[in-house]
């Protein structure tokens, strides 16, 4: 199971945005580390050809970060805080915030 989800909110821990929230937009899996895009954080220029459809020049895009750079930040205390999964009676494993044990959604 995964600790971080699409529309978490998340800050960013090291890179030139360090210090930054945003809400995660993708999670990109991968076999050494996953990564993830963070609306508004890391962006760059990309050139792009034009096409038939689309026209060309220079765009800015959120490009991925490796999701070791970012944490959560807990919805209730407003702080970064791991994540633990624990086992509940009747809701399975669900993610709680080790800084005040609330329930993650």
């Amino acid at each position: 199971m995964l600790k971080l989800k699409k529309k978490d909110t998340v800050i960013v821990l090291i890179g030139k945005d360090r210090g930054k929230k945003g809400e995660i937009k993708e999670i990109i899996p991968g076999e050494d580390s996953a990564k993830v895009v963070v609306m508004g954080i890391n962006i760059v220029s990309k050139h792009k050809k034009t096409t038939k459809d689309k026209p060309g020049g220079i765009h800015k895009i959120e490009a991925p970060l490796d999701i070791s750079n970012v944490q959560l930040v807990c919805p209730k205390c407003g702080k970064p805080a791991k994540v633990k999964i624990s086992n509940t009676p009747g809701a399975g494993k669900m993610r709680a915030c080790k800084k005040c044990g609330e329930m993650i959604i």
